[in-house]
């Protein structure tokens, strides 16, 4: 049984408005499916393909320095190549970025260093 798509696609295509809804709706219940879904799933597709695009620069911010500031405060100090009264600063400022837009592992890495001493971070 040969099918001739291209005299399916002219056919459908000189349906009206009104016709084109009620095809549909008989398709509807005939499958036992909705038109509606694949509309969902070519939204969600979208969405979907926009989250992949996966961020590459992140900020290394200090929510606490903790109860060890002063450790925090060379950690700081190594990380950034800042003097001691710059560092001494950003550790008693809770919401300072340590680091701006730094590769992954970089934000990873400084994360790692600075909770070893005793610091509450987030990467943003």
């Amino acid at each position: 049984m040969a099918v001739d798509l291209e005299k399916i696609v002219d056919e459908l295509s000189e349906l009206s408005v009104l016709e084109a809804a009620e095809l549909v709706s008989l398709l509807e219940e005939k499958w036992g499916v909705s038109a509606a879904a694949p509309v969902a799933v070519a939204a969600a597709g979208g969405a979907a393909e926009e989250a992949v695009e996966e961020k590459t620069e992140f900020d290394v911010v200090l929510k606490d320095a903790g109860p060890k500031k002063i450790n925090v405060i060379k950690a700081i100090r190594q990380l950034t190549s800042l003097g001691l009264k710059d560092s001494k600063e950003l550790a008693e400022t809770a919401g300072s970025k340590i680091l701006a837009e730094v590769g992954k592992d970089a934000a990873e890495d400084a994360k790692e260093k600075l909770e070893a001493a005793g610091a509450v971070i987030e990467i943003v």
